[in-house]
C-alpha cells in the first residue's frame, strides 16, 4: 500500500509501505475512503511534536471500510462503514473509566502519532470497540469526516469545556478548522453572540458564512467586545490557534467568573498573566476530545442542525497527498480551510 510517511522537519512523501496487519485482538483494519490533514499535522511537519519520529504514517483522521477485525472486536464488522476517532482508548485504565479517552495510558492520541496513521490506502485502529463508529446509510463519509477530530475537539474542547450556554456571547480566536468547529458547535447552544477572531480577511469572511454572528481583526477585538458587554468581558473565550499572543488575546476578553477553553496545539510557552486574573475567578481548561459525543455530534448532522461540509475548500485523490499537504500549509494563498483526500 500507500502512505503519506514523515521523514522530519519538511519532509514528507507519499510512498509505498507494508500493509497494516492485526497486532492485537482488539484492532481492525481499515481501508480508507476518506482522509483529511490537520493543523496538527502542520505542527508535525515543522517539527513541532517530537513525538512523532520520522517513518511513520501520518493522520488521525478518516472514514473508512472495515476490511479484518480482531477476535474480540463485536461492535464492527468485516464490510462496515466506520469512521475512526482521533484517538484510541483501551477503556480500562484509570482515564478510560473517566472519560477521559485522550488521555488513555496506552492509547490517546496514537494515530499519526506514535504508531502509524490514516493519510494512507489501509490503517490499522486499536481499541475499535472503543475508537470507531458505525456509519448510517442515510449519512455520506463526507457528511461525518470531521466527526473525526475537529468537531469533536471544538465541540468537547471548546464548546462544553467552556460551558457555552444560552444567551452567552463566545469569543473564539481562530478561524482555522477547529475555530470554526467550535463557532458551528457553539450554535447548538443559542449563544447571543459568536464573535471570531481572525487576522485574514477570507477567513474572517467564512466564519460569518458558517454562522458567527461578527468577525474581526484582533485590534478590534476588545472594543468589539466592551460594546457587545456592557464592558464586562466575554462569557466564554476559545483559543484555537496555538500561539502566545492569541491565547493572552483569549484570556484578556473573558469576563470575571468566565471560562477560557484552549484547544490550540502549543509548540512553546505562553503567558498566562495571573497579574490580571488572580482576582478574576475564571476557569481555564485544555484538553484534547475523548470522542464520547460523536454519537450525539452524527445524530445533529442526520437532522441537518450540523453541517460542516463548507469546510472543504478542496478535494484530491489520496495519491496527490503531497500536493494536498502543500495546498494546505500554503492556506493564505489558496484559501485552503479542509482539503479531502478520496481513495
Amino acid at each position: 500500500m500507500k502512505g503519506l510517511v514523515y521523514d522530519g522537519p519538511d519532509q514528507i512523501a507519499y510512498e509505498d509501505q507494508p500493509d497494516p496487519q492485526l497486532r492485537d485482538d482488539t484492532d481492525i483494519i481499515m481501508r480508507i475512503s476518506l482522509s483529511t490533514i490537520c493543523g496538527t499535522d502542520a505542527h508535525i511537519i515543522k517539527g513541532g511534536v517530537p513525538t512523532v519520529r520520522p517513518g511513520t504514517i501520518l493522520g488521525h483522521e478518516a472514514t473508512g471500510v472495515v476490511e479484518e477485525v480482531g477476535a474480540s472486536v463485536k461492535n464492527v464488522e468485516v464490510g462496515d462503514r466506520i469512521l475512526a476517532t482521533c484517538v484510541s482508548a483501551c477503556g480500562y485504565c484509570r482515564f478510560c473509566t473517566s472519560g477521559m479517552y485522550g488521555q488513555c495510558l496506552t492509547g490517546g492520541w496514537i494515530l499519526g502519532n506514535t504508531i502509524n496513521g490514516v493519510q494512507a490506502e489501509y490503517a490499522r485502529i486499536p481499541y475499535a470497540r472503543n475508537s470507531v463508529y458505525a456509519i448510517p446509510d442515510s449519512l455520506t463519509d463526507e457528511q461525518v469526516l470531521f466527526l473525526t477530530d475537529i468537531l469533536a475537539t471544538g465541540y468537547e474542547v471548546g464548546v462544553l469545556a467552556g460551558k457555552v450556554s444560552p444567551g452567552d456571547t463566545v469569543v473564539i480566536v481562530g478561524a482555522g478548522p477547529v475555530g470554526l468547529s467550535a463557532a458551528l458547535t457553539a450554535q447548538l447552544f443559542s449563544p447571543r453572540n459568536i464573535v471570531v477572531v481572525e487576522r485574514t480577511a477570507a477567513r474572517r469572511r467564512f466564519a460569518l458564512e458558517m454562522g458567527a454572528t461578527h468577525a474581526v481583526a484582533e485590534d478590534e477585538a476588545h472594543e468589539l467586545v466592551e460594546s457587545l458587554t456592557d464592558g464586562l468581558g466575554a462569557d466564554v473565550t476559545i483559543e484555537a490557534v496555538g500561539f502566545p499572543d492569541a491565547f493572552e488575546l483569549t484570556a484578556d476578553l473573558v469576563r470575571s467568573g468566565g471560562h477560557i477553553a484552549n484547544i490550540g496545539v502549543h509548540e512553546g510557552p505562553a503567558t498566562l498573566h495571573l497579574e490580571k486574573l488572580w482576582a478574576k475567578q475564571i476557569t481555564l481548561t485544555t484538553g484534547i476530545p475523548s470522542g464520547l459525543t460523536i454519537p450525539q455530534l452524527m445524530h445533529s448532522v442526520s437532522t441537518g442542525a450540523l453541517d460542516a461540509t463548507p469546510m472543504i475548500t478542496h478535494r484530491m485523490a489520496l495519491s496527490e497527498m503531497e500536493s494536498g499537504y502543500d495546498t494546505f500549509l500554503r492556506a493564505g494563498e489558496t484559501g485552503a480551510v479542509k482539503v479531502v483526500l478520496s481513495a
